[in-house]
């Protein structure tokens, strides 16, 4: 079996700021490798983003790209977590990034299943 892998799990949420009551949506999530690769899927958001952001939601989006992100890639490869954030009219919107060990999962190749696991028989499609 092998051995855990360090890497980092990114997620995107949403807030809307006007309602104190609402709950932050997770939007997206990607497990990355490598502080670069963590960094780099916050990064093609943003620029991917940015021309729809209002200017000062954009202007701090650009701001982390030119001087924020290097100091996120080196608390990331110090293994710590990260956040980016910033807002737009009434929505927050709030990268992280955590340091994480991912686990491989067990091949089911060689492997006894239970009996139960024979009895199962698909649907038919229509």
């Amino acid at each position: 079996m092998d051995k855990p892998q360090r890497g980092f799990w990114c997620e995107c949420w949403t807030q809307d700021v006007s309602d104190e009551t609402g709950w932050p949506a997770l939007r997206a999530s990607f497990d990355a490798y490598s502080a670069p690769q963590a960094d780099r899927w916050v990064a093609v958001a943003l620029r991917t983003i940015s021309p729809a952001l209002d200017p000062d939601a954009s202007d701090e989006a650009w701001a982390w790209l030119y001087d924020g992100r290097i100091d996120t890639r080196r608390a990331l490869l110090r293994m710590e977590p990260c956040t980016v954030s910033l807002t737009h009219a009434s929505t927050r919107i709030i990268w992280t990034i955590r340091p994480v060990a991912f686990l491989p999962l067990a091949h089911r190749q060689g492997a006894d299943l239970p009996a139960c696991a024979y009895d199962f028989t698909p649907r038919a499609t229509d």
